[in-house]
């Protein structure tokens, strides 16, 4: 390796072991077989760059994007695979995206709601997962309609129907399951945000992430993450175009 690969391993893996924070709350990016292996494309991506960091693997299991970045005080990982945000990226330096997800609007068949731009009213109350990339939008953009918070992205649909809320927020290929599984829901056309998936380590550590953010670049064009969304019969996530430079 040269000096600055070695610098970007200290980064990145200090401890000889890379540590990966996962966010199985996220279908589309990670989850479990029947034996309980991880699997999908941010745990493939994982390991990939252990293999070529020349370090162990270790997968940190959370549940909720925002424990995610809540454990970061404690330094319990290494990496993680967020959203990119600008609360977030206080504490984290963020890749370019390597995913792209669209971030859409659930509402109930008999909802009078036709819109995406018919959301922000007074009155208007919608369920997000706590410290989603789209609770944390959502917190910015809306200025009249209410936010109900979830303990999960799992849990959002549930509470939605349970509470009589008037819109569920996520992404679309998870809302789109749900349709399939609930009657009586539908989505609004379109989407209100574009959810930037992303790797990342704790700020602090150039070498590691300019490693990192050129890994993902090569991830990308090298076809590594079309491919891993392919055998994971992903749908609805596209590979992020390639990043400016400059």
């Amino acid at each position: 390796m040269t000096s600055l690969d070695l610098a970007a391993k200290a980064d990145i893996a200090p401890s000889g072991t890379l540590r990966a924070a996962i966010n199985f709350d996220n279908p589309i990016l990670a989850s479990k077989d029947a034996s309980g292996l991880p699997g999908g494309v941010s745990v493939e991506l994982a390991r990939e760059l252990a293999r070529r960091l020349g370090v162990t693997i270790e997968f940190v299991p959370f549940y909720a994007a925002g424990k995610v970045v809540e454990a970061l005080q404690s330094g319990v990982w290494d990496i993680c695979f967020l959203a990119i945000d600008p609360v977030r990226a206080q504490l984290i330096s963020f890749t370019a995206p390597y995913v792209v997800i669209e971030g859409a609007y659930l509402v109930t068949d008999v909802s009078p709601l036709r819109s995406n731009e018919e959301v922000d009213h007074p009155g208007v109350r919608v369920a997000v997962s706590t410290g989603s990339a789209y609770d944390l939008y959502l917190s910015r953009e809306l200025k009249h309609a209410s936010i109900v918070r979830a303990p999960t992205a799992k849990d959002v649909v549930g509470m939605f129907v349970a509470q009589h809320l008037d819109v569920a927020a996520g992404v679309r290929p998870m809302l789109e399951a749900e349709i399939r599984e609930v009657s009586g829901l539908r989505m609004l056309p379109g989407r209100f945000m574009v959810i930037n998936q992303a790797m990342g380590i704790p700020r602090g550590g150039d070498a590691g992430a300019k490693y990192l953010a050129d890994f993902v670049e090569e991830m990308k064009a090298s076809g590594f993450v079309a491919d891993a969304l392919t055998r994971n019969r992903i749908v609805g996530a596209s590979v992020a175009p390639a990043a400016r430079c400059g």
